[in-house]
């Protein structure tokens, strides 16, 4: 349920995206710049001779340890203090990218739990990774062996393309995205000097066959891309989560995803999840996909539990907990009351409560909301209150998958209970 399709085009294509993306058309190749072709991401890790990698923020181990309480701020939704150590990185090195897009990243955490509906942050988002691509491209007209410069484009075009395209500006996300592969293509030459230079080529050897394996009409575009290798890809991307700084909170975040997604393991998906939460505690995302996972995976007191705090913080008011965040939780703690604790009307009250914050958000498809409205319904029908079950099924049968079980069991109840 976490994961919405479509855009994954443009996700793979601007490498660093996150959280999947709405359905969408693709657009027209507005580019002026020729596609990178027969790019070889396959290869061993290299490292390349008489590079000059000394004014390189990315490998300074002092700056490491002054950004380590600032990067595990910025993945605990504690913005406000993460952003007041990057500006004082920025204040120190005015024309280096790396403030700029950590003060980007962290605006992007902040749409991220919206599942990237709200734009109260995109102004922000947009002026700290073109800012970021200014100074990155200086950086790399002055020195074209300076991977650094090539990390920080690849990484500032690839969001700005994710949330370009999720706000259907086709050009920019179009152009932003060819950016992002180009200049990974140069910055893996660096990939062996650190695990944060692995991160792109890792993702783009998973979701290059897969694009091509879901998304057959794409294939011809797929010509002009690396061939890639999802195993390999898994097998990097676990490098990174295990060796990354910088990039490894983000491999965690990818590996979570693609192990109960698209590797249908949700088995191997969860201490991945466990881990994030166990280090991010207040990470909303994080914490709704776990006990997403612990669902499924009939672990329920760990469920329980994860969805109460859910709510407690979102009561509180903490940064990332909102209506998504709420929809999920409540719904759980509807299930089990309805099917742990036979507490009927908790279970209705959860679930009512599921709907409300569905329909705030507009997420009214299938999904928790359908299936809030079915247990409300069967719970009507159980107690044969009728009229009741009706406006619950005609519900369910509206906004329902035509062909799926949910839509076939509320059309049946209607045609038998007609008024």
């Amino acid at each position: 349920m976490l994961r919405p399709a479509g855009l994954w085009l443009f996700f793979t294509l601007g490498l660093l995206g996150l959280a999947g993306g709405a359905q969408a058309q693709q657009p027209a190749d507005t580019t002026r710049q020729q596609p990178v072709r027969n790019i070889q991401l396959e290869g061993v890790e290299v490292l390349p001779d008489a590079l000059n990698s000394k004014n390189w923020l990315l490998l300074n181990k002092d700056i490491q340890l002054e950004l380590d309480g600032a990067v595990h701020n910025l993945y605990d939704f504690k913005f406000d203090r993460a952003e007041k150590q990057f500006r004082s990185l920025r204040r120190r090195y005015p024309q280096h990218p790396m403030p700029y897009f950590l003060l980007g990243l962290s605006q992007w955490w902040k749409i991220v739990p919206s599942n990237v509906q709200t734009k109260l942050y995109d102004r922000p988002f947009f002026a700290y990774m073109d800012s970021a691509i200014t100074r990155a491209e200086t950086q790399y007209r002055a020195d074209n062996q300076n991977y650094e410069a090539c990390f920080f484009l690849s990484a500032a075009y690839g969001f700005a393309a994710r949330l370009h395209a999720e706000r259907k500006n086709w050009t920019k996300a179009t152009v932003y995205s060819k950016e992002a592969l180009n200049y990974l293509a140069k910055s893996q030459e660096a990939n062996g000097l650190s695990p944060e230079f692995l991160f792109g080529q890792a993702l783009m050897n998973y979701y290059a066959p897969w694009i091509s394996d879901n998304y057959p009409l794409l294939r011809p575009v797929l010509l002009f891309f690396p061939r890639g290798n999802r195993q390999l890809g898994l097998q990097q991307l676990r490098n990174v989560a295990a060796n990354g700084f910088y990039t490894a909170p983000e491999a965690k975040f990818f590996l979570m995803k693609i192990l109960y997604n698209d590797e249908n393991d949700p088995a191997a998906s969860l201490p991945v999840a466990r881990s994030l939460v166990a280090s991010y505690p207040d990470n909303a995302y994080f914490e709704r996909f776990c006990a997403l996972l612990c669902y499924n995976r009939g672990e329920y007191e760990e469920c329980e539990k994860l969805s109460r705090d859910i709510l407690d913080k979102l009561n509180r008011g903490l940064p990332g907990y909102e209506a998504v965040s709420g929809r999920y939780a409540t719904f759980f703690l509807g299930w089990l009351h309805e099917n742990r604790y036979d507490d009927l009307a908790k279970a209705q009250d959860y679930y009512q409560r599921c709907i409300v914050f569905a329909e705030s958000t507009g997420e009214t498809g299938p999904g928790f909301y359908v299936l809030a409205n079915l247990h409300l319904a069967r719970l009507a029908a159980d107690r044969r209150d009728v009229a009741t079950a009706r406006r619950y099924f005609a519900v369910v049968e509206d906004k329902a998958d035509r062909k799926s079980g949910e839509a076939r069991e509320a059309k049946e109840y209607l045609r038998q209970h007609k008024k």
